[in-house]
């Protein structure tokens, strides 16, 4: 249990097939500005979470960085040598549309460990608020523009976003686990109180039998001494 790389690098993702279709679709500069900053901010927050991460997550993650890396690769390979312009630009534009939810749906990758657990402490809010602020913006540039590959993915985002944010406020102030590690460390107590006078009270109860049942050797020395 603990903080997952996969929101942030879907985050990347996005941003880097964004950029591409900025490009290609061209006149789209607030695209390719946004987009250039969310690459840069969402490598530095993998750069944080690989150098502060545990061997194992550390590995998990650069296989995802490079999945990233060549998933893009493949996309600006295949659509810019195999389709024409008009083409390229709605084939990319689908792309990002469905890597733009996958972002949004990204932090509910811990949504099942909300439920089992109770607790919200690896549930990203701020992730989630932001996503949900950026949806309602996104939104609105997508339906100025005319662009429904913008404004799509920002309608899923917005309720998505919602939902987490849903999930936040109904858990956040319960801790099941803090409690559960309380129980066990007062039933530890208790047996460690138990102990000792169920020790003491066995010792009393032998010294209780032999004092019972002493040991009597009269009657053998007595018919010894008649024989």
């Amino acid at each position: 249990m603990g903080f997952h790389s996969v929101p942030y690098i879907m985050a990347l993702f996005s941003s880097m097939l964004w950029i591409y279709y900025a490009f290609i679709k061209k006149n789209a500069l607030l695209l390719i500005s946004i987009n250039s900053l969310g690459i840069l901010i969402q490598s530095f927050y993998i750069l944080i979470f690989i150098f502060f991460a545990s061997h194992k997550a550390r590995c998990h993650t650069l296989k995802e960085l490079f999945l990233c890396i060549g998933g893009f690769t493949l996309t600006f390979v295949v659509t810019w040598f195999l389709f024409p312009g008009e083409v390229r630009i709605s084939i990319v534009g689908w792309i990002c549309v469905a890597f733009s939810i996958a972002v949004f749906a990204s932090p509910l990758s811990v949504a099942l460990q909300v439920f089992q657990t109770k607790s919200v402490e690896f549930l990203p809010f701020y992730l989630s608020f932001f996503l949900t602020m950026s949806a309602i913006m996104w939104f609105g540039y997508g339906a100025a523009m005319k662009d429904l590959r913008i404004a799509l993915p920002n309608i899923l985002g917005f309720f998505l976003g919602l939902l987490q944010i849903l999930l936040y406020v109904v858990y956040r102030k319960r801790d099941p686990i803090k409690e559960d590690g309380a129980k066990k460390t007062g039933e530890q107590m208790v047996d460690m109180e138990m102990q000792p006078n169920t020790t003491s009270s066995s010792n009393n109860n032998n010294n209780n039998q032999i004092s019972v049942h002493p040991i009597d050797s009269e009657p053998n020395l007595k018919e010894s001494t008649v024989n």
